[in-house]
């Protein structure tokens, strides 16, 4: 592990050295930035998406963390005793810590997989329809007339891209909870 507080990141970037800080934050396993001003975190981490082209995440609990979590991929708020602006500030809210295991393991797992699942359904319903409305065409000889009448096509989309979001979004859970947490390398597999 390194850690680095504010004079030494000051120092390294008025110096110049953020190529060696990071070719030697990349041999530890994690890195703490602490009494670093707000503009330091934002800095560090605008530097490593920068750098070396990685999604980043963001945790903080007060006010001095907004800038990193907005300069951040994905931001998480933790609401605490410095207040609720960094969790105004961030994509998700956990309210301690210990949370962040569940959110990144288990909601990250299942967030994923429904995606997935949704965005082959899209492209499945939207390819059936342009094929019914192209072979349509054909049918009628390109006359430009329409297939079905305006409510219907109204209806279609509403259920075909309403509903089946939904029963995802509230049924879908590939594997449980339990399992998520007791084998963290399932995460892996999603992607």
């Amino acid at each position: 592990g390194l850690v680095v507080d504010g004079r030494t990141l000051n120092i390294i970037f008025q110096g110049g050295l953020e190529e060696k800080f990071l070719a030697l934050t990349q041999h530890c396993r994690s890195v703490l930035c602490c009494h670093s001003t707000p503009l330091q975190k934002s800095m560090v981490v605008k530097l490593v998406r920068r750098q070396l082209k990685v999604m980043t995440l963001s945790i903080g609990d007060g006010a001095n963390d907004v800038s990193m979590i907005q300069a951040a991929d994905v931001g998480i708020g933790i609401s605490g005793q410095e207040g609720m602006q960094a969790v105004m500030a961030s994509d998700f809210a956990i309210s301690r810590f210990k949370h962040l295991k569940k959110l990144l393991l288990v909601h990250g797992h299942w967030c994923y997989a429904r995606l997935a699942k949704m965005v082959i359904y899209f492209f499945y319903k939207n390819v059936c329809y342009v094929n019914l409305l192209f072979w349509y065409q054909f049918f009628c000889g390109f006359s430009g007339s329409t297939m079905i009448d305006y409510w219907q096509m109204i209806f279609f989309n509403l259920f075909f891209t309403s509903v089946p979001p939904l029963l995802f979004g509230v049924l879908d859970k590939d594997v449980s909870a339990e399992t998520l947490l007791g084998l963290p390398e399932l995460y892996k597999n999603g992607q």
